[in-house]
């Protein structure tokens, strides 16, 4: 049997197969080392090698990447800052097959997210995934479903949620430090440069295109996708409002206590350069919360811009007393009143690590209650973004369902929620 005819085995006969086969792999977590693979290891995924190899009781026993000049490059690094060789794999399926593997971290491009999570959950693997979750809304709650259905532990890779100080900032809007919240802004004030144009071409003989492509629509190779650019192309990133962005929207909805908007409206566009992407270099974007009446606007900017009150990566929240802001890098602020006087602050370090922890105390513990960016958050911060880029193309305002996850009367924007997907890299409609 073919590892495609497996995973459709495994995926049509339910969790039964998936749990059973993992137990003793789960059993051996608990007790003894951890044993993890990296998948895609050129950008983040040097982070993920990292933070696991960091984490008392577990380690990086494989590499994979569909480049086979990165793995190796990376697998070389490794041995010679670790001390010991670790095993290397181009293909992810054949990850999967392995029993000896216990956890994935995924860093791959963000239109491999979902098929990889889904496939590794029906493996009876727990994931560690990098943000933004999926590509699109409907892949988001597949995850969503097969992190249920298989009784995995699937943590989102937006490692604020495990600062402290921030999470000392949540506590205090909830407790009514600056009143009632009513808004949440954004700020995704990145330095992107122009990407340039670069011709189609002819793949390396190092790197299977066709497998990089995996889901996505088949195109002819070009440097203008590999291996960062991909961000700015649809078929494979979702914009800066899907990239940096999805921290933005994460800890906003965090601060707000909410989930899925009913309205969206975007708008943006490509003023600065004449280049090869696709996605917008400036977009702003509303989001309303209907049931409690708040909102949350959005602010994408490339280039030469300011600071929003400190601000250029990060939040602010508005309540009736006074303002929060949120620095991703140094922590959070507050200001009361017409004179903008400071209240209480905090500062902040670097969080990766602590969210790598308690991706592996969940692991462990087999609880994902224990988890601070589980699945499900995962899923409304990411389509946070999707919503708004949805909105951005089609150059209206929508309305949309939070319950049945579809606009309102709009069979074109509802299509624009999933993407026609290439066998047999396909996300099942049942996981």
């Amino acid at each position: 049997m073919s590892t495609v005819d497996r995973r459709t085995f495994v995926a049509a006969s339910g969790a039964a197969a998936a749990l059973a086969a993992s137990s003793a792999s789960a059993q051996s977590s608990r007790s003894n080392t951890i044993r993890c693979a990296v998948l895609g290891v050129n950008g983040r995924g040097k982070v993920h090698i990292e933070s696991i190899e960091n984490t008392a009781g577990a380690e990086v026993a494989l590499l994979c990447d569909p480049d086979a000049r990165v793995l190796h490059q990376r697998a070389t690094e490794f041995e010679n800052k670790y001390g010991r060789r670790v095993e290397v794999e181009t293909d992810l399926r054949r990850v999967n097959d392995r029993s000896d593997i216990d956890v994935v971290s995924i860093a791959t491009p963000n239109h491999w997210h979902a098929l990889s999570t889904i496939w590794a959950c029906q493996a009876g693997k727990d994931v560690y995934l990098e943000k933004p979750g999926s590509h699109n809304v409907f892949e988001g709650r597949k995850m969503v479903e097969a992190a249920h259905q298989y009784q995995r532990i699937v943590q989102h890779g937006v490692q604020l949620r495990s600062n402290p100080v921030l999470q000392e900032a949540v506590q205090h809007l909830n407790d009514g430090l600056i009143g009632d919240v009513y808004m949440a802004r954004a700020c995704v004030f990145r330095w992107r440069p122009s990407i340039g144009t670069k011709p189609n071409g002819t793949p390396p003989a190092t790197l299977d295109w066709d497998l990089w492509q995996g889901p996505a629509a088949e195109r002819p190779y070009s440097t203008r996708y590999v291996h960062y650019n991909w961000h700015w192309h649809w078929d494979y990133g979702n914009g800066d409002i899907g990239n940096q962005g999805v921290h933005e929207t994460d800890m906003a909805l965090w601060g707000l206590g909410e989930t899925l908007p009913t309205e969206v409206t975007a708008m943006g566009g490509n003023f600065l350069w004449e280049d090869d992407r696709e996605t917008p270099e400036v977009l702003s974007a509303t989001c309303r919360f209907a049931g409690s009446n708040k909102m949350l606007q959005i602010e994408v900017r490339p280039w030469c811009t300011n600071l929003e009150q400190g601000v250029g990566v990060g939040n602010l929240f508005f309540g009736s007393k006074g303002i929060m802001t949120v620095d991703n890098y140094n922590g959070y602020k507050t200001y009361f009143g017409r004179r903008r006087e400071l209240g209480p602050s905090g500062t902040s370090g670097d969080p990766t690590q602590a969210h790598f922890d308690n991706f592996f105390a969940a692991v462990r513990r087999r609880d994902p209650s224990v988890l601070n960016g589980p699945i499900e958050t995962g899923h409304t911060s990411s389509a946070i973004a999707h919503l708004a880029n949805i909105s951005l193309r089609l150059g209206r305002q929508l309305k949309f369902d939070p319950q049945t996850e579809k606009f309102t009367g709009d069979s074109e924007a509802n299509a624009m929620l999933t993407r026609k997907y290439r066998a047999p890299f396909v996300v099942p409609a049942m996981v």
